[in-house]
C-alpha cells in the first residue's frame, strides 16, 4: 500500500568516473548522431563536508553523505547504489539542519538509519572542487548529458575535525539528465568511449569520497574471503542480512511492496539460520531467532492489512454492483488501508529502535565469523537439508490426521516447506527449493484466506451491529471459503511432488 514514490527530492543518478592523467586532452563530441549542440557553462567552486560513522558504516555500503555549498545544486545529499553506474540521490536544502550547521537532517539520517544504527555522524573529509561543465543537447534542444571537468583538493578530517595533508587530483564525470530515459546506457557508453579516446581511464574509485579515504588509510575495512564466505548457507545469510538493509530503506520510505520483501528476508534468515545451528554457533545467541520472529511478526501488521485491503478491492471491483450492498468498501478496504498505515507507524517504531540495531549488530557478526566447528584451514560441516525435509513430512501426516484445528496443521506445513524452500535454494537443489515454493504458495494462499475469513465475520458483525446490509460480506466470505478448499484439494499432489523430487536427488 506504499505510494511507491520518494518524492521529487529524489532521482536515480546514472554517471560515470574517470581519472585524467597528464597529456589527456579536453574530449570533443562532435558527429555524435545524438547530440546536436554543446554549452559551455560558467565555472563552479564547490565545497562539500561529508559524514560518516567512526566505523565508515556509511563507505562499507558504498553511501555518501555530505552537505555541499556553492553550484547550482547546493544542499544536503544523500547518494545510495542503486545499480551498476547507478545511485539514488536524496536531497534536502540546506537550512534543513534541526541545530544548523553540521547536524544531518532527520530525513535523511533516517533513511540510513539501519547502516548507522546509534552511532553518530561526523565530518570525514572536505572536498573543494573547481568544475567546468559542458551541457550536450539533442535535436529538440533538450538536455541530455552533463560533462564535468573537475580539479579537486581534498582533505581526510580526523576525530577532533583537524584536517590532514592535502591530495589533489584531476577527474571527469559523465552524468546523464535522465538516468531511467530509454537508450540512456547506450548513449552513456558512446559518449564515455570519447572521453577514453581523449586520454581518460575508468576511475579507481566510486566516488571523491571513496578515494580520499582510502588515500588517507580510514577507509572502511572488507572482510577477507574465508570459509564462511564460501559455505554456501553462510554465503546466503550474508546476502539476505544485505537484502534486508535494502528493504529497511524501501520500508521507510513507503514503497509499495515493501514491509511485505522485508518481512520475507527476516523470514529467510531465520529460516537459514534454524536449518544450521550448530554452524552459525547459535547455541548462545539463540535470542537472535526469537527476535526475528518478533521483527516478523511486527511487520506482520501492516502486511497482512495491505493484503487485506488489495484482496477486497479486486474482489468487490470483480463483483456486478448491485452485489455491492451497504458502505462494505468503507468497511473492508478503507478500513484495511487505515490498518496498514498504522501498522506501518509501529513498523518504522521497530525499526529506530535500539533493539532492532543490536539485532542488525549480531546478524552482522554471525555472518562475519569464523564458523564454530571448522578447525584452521578446514572446510565447514555442510548443511543437510535432510531435516527441513523431515519437518515438512512430520508436518503433513500431522495434519492429515488433525480432526480440530486444521487450518494451524496446514500452517505448520507451509511453515516447513518455506524452511525447506531457503535450504534447498541455499545448498544447492533449485528442483527440491521449487517444489517446497509451490506447497509454500499454495498454503500461503489458504492462510491469507483463513485470515481474511475471520476479518469478514468480524466486520459483517460491526456492519450488522450497525443495521447495514451484510449480504456481500457473507458473499465474499464463500468465495475465501472456495478458495480454500481448491488449496487444499491441491495440496495432496503438491507433497507428492516433493517427495518423488526429494527421494530422486538423495
Amino acid at each position: 500500500m506504499g505510494s511507491g514514490t520518494a518524492g521529487k527530492n529524489r532521482h536515480v543518478e546514472v554517471e560515470r568516473k574517470f581519472d585524467v592523467p597528464t597529456g589527456a586532452t579536453l574530449p570533443s563530441f562532435d558527429g555524435l548522431s545524438a547530440v546536436a549542440r554543446v554549452e559551455r557553462q560558467p565555472a563552479q567552486s564547490l565545497d562539500a563536508v561529508y559524514f560518516d560513522t567512526q566505523r565508515r558504516d556509511l563507505n562499507a555500503h558504498r553511501i555518501t553523505l555530505r552537505r555541499r555549498t556553492g553550484g547550482p545544486d547546493a544542499g544536503w545529499h544523500l547518494k545510495l547504489p542503486a545499480g551498476p553506474d547507478a545511485r539514488t540521490e536524496v536531497h534536502a536544502p540546506l537550512d534543513s539542519s534541526p541545530e544548523g550547521g553540521d547536524s544531518v537532517p532527520t530525513d535523511l539520517l533516517d533513511i540510513v538509519l539501519a547502516v548507522v544504527r546509534d552511532h553518530p555522524l561526523a565530518p570525514v573529509a572536505r572536498i573543494s572542487t573547481t568544475r567546468n561543465v559542458v551541457m550536450l543537447y539533442d535535436g529538440d534542444d533538450a538536455a541530455l548529458a552533463e560533462f564535468c571537468d573537475d580539479e579537486v583538493s581534498a582533505w581526510a578530517l580526523g576525530s577532533g575535525g583537524e584536517a590532514g595533508e592535502e591530495q589533489r587530483w584531476h577527474e571527469w564525470e559523465l552524468e546523464l539528465v535522465d538516468g531511467e530515459a530509454d537508450g540512456g546506457r547506450d548513449l552513456l557508453k558512446r559518449l564515455s568511449n570519447r572521453l577514453l579516446d581523449a586520454g581518460a581511464v575508468p576511475a579507481g574509485h566510486g566516488s571523491k569520497l571513496a578515494k580520499v579515504l582510502e588515500t588517507a588509510g580510514t577507509a572502511a575495512e572488507v572482510p577477507d574471503d574465508n570459509e564462511a564466505s564460501r559455505d554456501p548457507v553462510h554465503q546466503a545469510v550474508a546476502e539476505q542480512v544485505g537484502e534486508l538493509l535494502v528493504w529497511d530503506r524501501a520500508v521507510r520510505a513507503d514503497t509499495y511492496d515493501s514491509v511485505h520483501q522485508m518481512r520475507v528476508t527476516s523470514r529467510k534468515i531465520r529460516s537459514l539460520l534454524q536449518a544450521s545451528e550448530d554452524a552459525f554457533g547459535l547455541s548462545d545467541d539463540a535470542w537472535i531467532l526469537d527476535e526475528l520472529r518478533q521483527l516478523a511478526g511486527v511487520l506482520g501488521v501492516a502486511r497482512d492489512a495491505e493484503v487485506l485491503a488489495e484482496r477486497y478491492e479486486a474482489a468487490l471491483e470483480a463483483l456486478p454492483a448491485d452485489l455491492v450492498r451497504g458502505p462494505v468498501y468503507e468497511r473492508l478496504v478503507s478500513g484495511a488501508q487505515r490498518s496498514y498505515q498504522a501498522g506501518l507507524r509501529r513498523s518504522l517504531a521497530a525499526m529506530r529502535s535500539t533493539r532492532y540495531f543490536r539485532l542488525l549488530d549480531a546478524l552482522e557478526a554471525l555472518v562475519a565469523a569464523q564458523p564454530p566447528h571448522a578447525a584452521p584451514g578446514e572446510e565447514p560441516k555442510p548443511v543437510s537439508i535432510d531435516s527441513a525435509y523431515k519437518r515438512v513430512n512430520k508436518a503433513a501426516k500431522n495434519a492429515a490426521q488433525a480432526t480440530e484445528d486444521r487450518d494451524e496443521a496446514l500452517h505448520r506445513i507451509r511453515k516447513g516447506a518455506k524452511r525447506l524452500r531457503y535450504v534447498a535454494a541455499a545448498t544447492g537443489e533449485p528442483k527440491v527449493s521449487d517444489r517446497a515454493k509451490t506447497i509454500q504458495t499454495l498454503l500461503g494462499d489458504h492462510q491469507d484466506s483463513v485470515v481474511s475469513r475471520t476479518h469478514l465475520a468480524q466486520q459483517s458483525l460491526a456492519a450488522h451491529a450497525a443495521g447495514e446490509d451484510t449480504f456481500t460480506y457473507g458473499l465474499l466470505y464463500q468465495q475465501e471459503d472456495d478458495l480454500a478448499n481448491r488449496c487444499r484439494e491441491q495440496l495432496d499432489d503438491a507433497l507428492s511432488a516433493l517427495r518423488k523430487t526429494f527421494k530422486k536427488s538423495h
